[in-house]
């Protein structure tokens, strides 16, 4: 059973989404939370799997609780997903950098927030589809310059050239395909390059190709 914290300080939101978790044979919503305080509460007392935060709450933002919940080593294994307004938030992508893995629009589909909850279970990035690329493309034009490629020096030329792949938001089975390899392979590539890197998630991988250079925004076509 996946359990679900759900933060939000609009109630309405709030239940709408768990009537539709709720619905599921496999989820179950374990708790509600109105602000980042009480998001941060819950989380340490409920330890659920994952976290749909809203990234603009009183209190405490979701950013902040986010920060605070990727790094405290006592919850390595709660996955956070931002939930924000419009497709283009000046705070995803830092909401990814600070180890969120992804973020959902509110006004997506049922069956995408349903899907989004079982991938990041499962150490999948969940970034709305048609918006990651062009998203994490804006951001990381603006961000800082790259920084110097020293940690990519442990890895393997096929694990960079998978890296890359990631890094332009292709899955597994699409790097399966350009590599001509099995999808397995292509996962373990991937699985490899994170803990060689230390990256929380996929999402953080993304991130890290950027910042180390090893893919430009321009790239992305």
């Amino acid at each position: 059973m996946i359990r679900v914290l759900l933060a939000d300080d609009q109630s309405l939101v709030r239940a709408g989404f768990k009537a539709l978790l709720d619905a599921q044979p496999d989820i179950e919503v374990a708790g509600e939370a109105a602000d980042g305080e009480e998001a941060l509460r819950e989380v340490r007392e409920l330890r659920p799997d994952v976290v749909l935060m809203d990234i603009r709450m009183p209190r405490l933002d979701g950013l902040a609780a986010t920060r605070r919940i990727t790094g405290d080593d006592g919850l390595q294994d709660v996955k956070v997903v931002m939930l924000t307004t419009f497709e283009l938030d000046e705070y995803v992508f830092e909401a990814i950098r600070s180890g969120a893995s992804g973020f959902l629009v509110k006004d997506t589909e049922p069956e995408e927030l349903l899907r989004a909850v079982r991938a990041v279970v499962e150490g999948d990035a969940l970034l709305s589809p048609g918006v990651t690329r062009r998203l994490i493309a804006e951001f990381a034009a603006r961000s800082k310059e790259p920084a110097a490629a020293d940690a990519l020096a442990r890895l393997t030329e096929r694990e960079r050239e998978v890296m890359a792949l990631v890094g332009i938001g292709l899955s597994n089975e699409e790097i399966a395909r350009r590599l001509v390899v099995s999808p397995l392979t292509a996962k373990t590539h991937v699985s490899r390059t994170m803990v060689k890197l230390g990256a929380r998630d996929r999402a953080q991988l993304v991130v890290l190709a950027y910042e180390s250079g090893l893919v430009r925004p321009g790239w992305l076509g």
